[in-house]
């Protein structure tokens, strides 16, 4: 799993250092910092914090997840 966030778009709200604090910090008053991988263990609290953005800038990629029930192409 990886976490994008738009830093353009981010305001420095901190809805997420508040849900998700083992991936999200907020240094000083506006600079957001994040881990842009994370475990399965806080895959919860990171859909909330991107969830709870008021200006949606917070995208969880599952792009590296394995896809369920689709089997591998054999050529």
């Amino acid at each position: 799993m990886r976490l994008v966030v738009d830093l353009n778009r981010c305001q420095g709200f901190a809805q997420c250092v508040f849900l998700a604090p083992d991936v999200f910090a907020l240094h000083g008053d506006e600079a957001l910092l994040f881990s842009p991988r994370f475990d399965e263990a806080h895959r919860d609290r990171v859909e909330k914090a991107a969830a709870a953005c008021p200006v949606q800038a917070i995208l969880v990629d599952y792009s590296d997840e394995p896809t369920k029930g689709v089997e591998p192409h054999v050529g």
